[in-house]
């Protein structure tokens, strides 16, 4: 079995942290960097850090935020949001990212995906997919931080952008976002089984149970979560310790 990566995900707006329900009604969660810092103390596998309003107010990422997250945070950083270029995902990179997130601007213009992937290599290319089912079960992307529809059907798009060179696929169930009701295993399984790259799940942890099914049964090599993290409700460490009491292998603790 692969080694199951825990994720704490830092989405920002205005230079904090938020967090809301189906990617509505956001509420604070704190300082992004002092976060980041204590997840890296919790022994947190990487950090995902991304500014939710970039797309949909036409901007780019907060470059400076990444430079105080990466200097006092030694995982590896994914950072996402406003991507809409070689030149600032360069930008991030330098700032200290290790890895940049690309969503909106990908679905926009997918050239960009293998523009990034020539100039970077593909290990540092995220493409991140926010996927809504449909009354007929289908799952389809949603662009500009879950506002916009769009005709592309979700397993379709993750094997184009693997094939573009994309290196990672961050999947996020809006249907579950913020519910607690666990990972969408339908939407990871359905896309992981169609890529060759590795997956993140995101979207509905509420207990560590749901990340032990995640690690079992989703494909993803990636369990992303946000306020269950956030507001203390369940620690890294906790999550770690009840997988590896379950024979999932994962990164030791610090």
């Amino acid at each position: 079995m692969e080694v199951i990566r825990i994720i704490p995900c830092l989405d920002v707006a205005k230079g904090r942290v938020v967090k809301g329900v189906n990617f509505e009604g956001l509420r604070d969660a704190g300082d992004p960097v002092e976060l980041a810092k204590y997840y890296d103390r919790q022994g947190a596998d990487e950090i995902v850090f991304l500014d939710i309003t970039a797309s949909h107010e036409n901007r780019g990422t907060m470059v400076e935020l990444v430079s105080k997250c990466a200097d006092e945070v030694f995982i590896p950083l994914t950072v996402g949001g406003g991507v809409t270029s070689v030149e600032a995902a360069r930008a991030l990179l330098r700032a200290g990212a290790d890895k940049v997130s690309l969503n909106t601007a990908a679905i926009l213009n997918p050239n960009l995906i293998s523009e990034m992937m020539n100039e970077f290599g593909s290990q540092c290319v995220v493409v991140a997919i926010d996927a809504k089912r449909d009354p007929e079960g289908n799952f389809f992307v949603y662009t500009h931080g879950g506002r916009n529809k769009t005709e592309l059907n979700a397993l379709s798009w993750a094997e184009e952008v693997v094939s573009r060179g994309a290196g990672e696929l961050l999947v996020t169930s809006m249907d579950r976002d913020g519910t607690k009701e666990g990972f969408d295993l339908l939407l990871t399984r359905g896309i992981a089984d169609r890529v060759n790259v590795p997956v993140i799940a995101s979207g509905g942890v509420g207990s560590t149970q749901d990340f032990l099914i995640g690690a079992l049964e989703s494909k993803a090599t990636g369990l992303l979560a946000a306020s269950v993290f956030h507001y203390g409700e369940i620690s890294v460490g906790e999550v770690k310790r009840v997988l590896v009491a379950n024979g999932v292998a994962t990164r030791p603790e610090p």
